[in-house]
């Protein structure tokens, strides 16, 4: 019988002590900690507090030299399909027409002569390797520091940056193949010119051709 009431007596004892840290954490849950980085000198010395996110509201810092979404600058873009070409996983897909002269600048004064009629990245196979930010010459394919792009449907993932309409790719299109038609016809015709000047007179043509009378003068006055 001691024992039994020794028992009850030790389960009310623990059982105090665990309510006494429950409510001494449950005192402290008031306050909360600040969102700081784990890099961060004064990440450890925040020991109280909430540590839960308010997220969407809240978000921890993201690293400055982080990998995460895409994203391209496409008035920058001058379309030379360099980050394509180095993107292990092809993830990058270009469409672009050839203009017939320098329609525009960027930023940093590169000269734009192609069309962007397609630019997509799709982010779901993207491996964030980051080659293609490195190759581009204007620098305007980055990755920026969105990390949630959480999406129902997988097909969301693949984004679209070509900002032309069907019409214009059309127009487009059209005027770059009447340039290569017309630039055709023109060396079709130097062609045809220098053939016609390499090629021998014949006979009748050369008696025909009406020389030039050449005159001598003499080079002494003759005495009187």
């Amino acid at each position: 019988m001691k024992k039994y009431f020794a028992n009850i007596i030790q389960a009310v004892k623990t059982t105090w002590k665990g309510f006494t840290i429950t409510f001494r954490h449950f005192c402290k849950a008031f306050s909360r900690q600040k969102p700081v980085f784990v890099a961060e000198s004064h990440y450890f010395e925040q020991n109280t507090g909430k540590v839960t996110l308010q997220y969407p509201k809240e978000k921890l810092p993201t690293p400055e030299i982080g990998r995460y979404k895409l994203h391209n600058e496409i008035d920058d873009c001058i379309v030379c399909d360099k980050c394509a070409k180095i993107c292990p996983v092809n993830c990058i897909e270009i469409e672009a027409i050839k203009a017939t002269q320098e329609f525009g600048k960027t930023s940093d004064g590169t000269s734009k002569r192609i069309y962007a009629a397609k630019f997509d990245i799709d982010m779901a196979k993207c491996c964030f390797c980051g080659l293609c930010t490195t190759v581009c010459p204007t620098e305007c394919l980055i990755m920026t520091d969105e990390y949630d792009y959480a999406v129902t449907d997988i097909s969301l993932h693949n984004f679209h940056f070509a900002n032309m309409s069907e019409a214009e790719i059309a127009e487009k299109k059209a005027l770059y193949e009447q340039y290569l038609k017309e630039k055709e016809e023109a060396k079709k015709q130097t062609n045809k010119e220098v053939a016609d000047a390499e090629t021998p007179k014949s006979e009748n043509e050369l008696n025909t051709e009406v020389k030039p009378k050449i005159t001598f003068k003499p080079k002494f006055k003759p005495k009187s």
